[in-house]
């Protein structure tokens, strides 16, 4: 006997990547920052006042939200924090979306996208993108055709590192009649020359949504800390009837305050990270691991038939080396690797050259 809904009872969770408890392990494979947060996040985190922890935190977490909109120069109203980028996916889908409406995604994508829709009960529209991993021309087309509701696109995206325009995502949204959530978790690792800056979209378009999160630049994966940014007429439903009370606590609300507050050392790190990043490309590819262009703290690898991507793989761990390696259609022979330190990196070049005698 089960007490799961049907559809629960049904579908596979999601499967992070591998977290190991040593610390001898060289670690590119959740996209994690290799370096670490600001002094200014050690100082707030070494001020915090334990006797306040009696207390409930700032139910809207109110320096952080002040913090953001000086960051962005929008109002504190345009912004929501929750609780990791992935409660404000949640809290998308449980505020605007049906049980059977559609949820359009690309594929490949981020793969929690699939398992929220199955949670919420909806229809999955995945629209796969071209072998350079561009955006079919006719994406529009599909996307209308499909009736969706809510469209979600990573960008840059996971796991191709690929960037979409900002006149692109304009263009999508004046032609869908549904909400666009524009999911920027690497936003901050795309090359200043690009220009890319979404946040003005959300003042001429009232139906797109943008997530950021500190779990990235911010070198703060384990703090669990996202916000979301949009029109003030789609952040207060969520933000005051569908969200969580005091869905973010008092000492993460301090540190992730600390952390916007201290954004040019972020931007520090974003800077070694793409020129480590160009670096990994070049020496992958002098041994015949090629990977497209990426905008994001990571490349996708195309691995040699003779190497073998999975076989790789799991030689990379019995050395200690993690890379993210996914069981799926147009990316069994491809790996997923994170950006190091110049260190780590050298490291994983090498044990590539050994293991495939190149």
């Amino acid at each position: 006997m089960t007490f799961e809904r049907k559809n629960i009872q049904k579908m596979q969770g999601y499967a992070p990547g591998e977290q190991p408890s040593t610390a001898n392990i060289i670690k590119l494979n959740t996209n994690e920052n290799p370096y670490p947060p600001s002094p200014q996040v050690l100082t707030a985190l070494k001020s915090i006042d334990v006797t306040a922890l009696r207390r409930y935190p700032s139910p809207m977490a109110d320096s952080f939200r002040e913090a953001a909109s000086r960051l962005h120069n929008i109002s504190a109203e345009q912004i929501i924090p929750t609780n990791g980028g992935d409660e404000l996916l949640r809290l998308v889908l449980t505020t605007y979306v049906e049980q059977l409406d559609t949820i359009a995604v690309c594929k490949p994508s981020y793969s929690l996208y699939p398992v929220l829709a199955e949670i919420q009960g909806c229809q999955l529209k995945e629209i796969p993108l071209l072998d350079d991993w561009s955006m079919p021309e006719d994406f529009l087309t599909q996307l209308n055709k499909s009736a969706a509701k809510l469209l979600i696109l990573v960008n840059p995206n996971a796991p191709t590192g690929a960037l979409l325009r900002v006149d692109y995502l304009a263009e999508i949204a004046e032609n869908f009649s549904g909400l666009l959530l524009i999911d920027e978790a690497y936003v901050d690792f795309i090359d200043p020359e690009l220009n890319y800056d979404s946040i003005s979209l959300i003042n001429s378009h009232d139906n797109i949504l943008i997530l950021r999160t500190l779990s990235k630049a911010y070198s703060l994966a384990g703090l669990r800390f996202g916000y979301g940014i949009g029109a003030k007429s789609l952040i207060e439903p969520m933000m005051f009837k569908t969200r969580d009370s005091y869905n973010t606590d008092y000492i993460a609300q301090s540190l992730a305050t600390a952390a916007l507050d201290s954004f040019e050392y972020a931007q520090e790190n974003c800077k070694r990270i793409r020129q480590s990043r160009e670096q990994m490309r070049t020496d992958l590819r002098e041994l015949g691991l090629n990977s497209p262009a990426s905008q994001s703290n990571f490349i996708l690898c195309q691995v040699p038939e003779s190497i073998g991507a999975e076989k790789l793989y799991q030689q990379l761990k019995q050395r200690n080396i993690l890379v993210r390696y996914f069981d799926q259609d147009r990316l069994r022979d491809k790996l997923r690797i994170s950006i190091g330190t110049d260190a780590e990196n050298a490291a994983l070049v090498a044990a590539v050259k050994e293991l495939g005698n190149l």
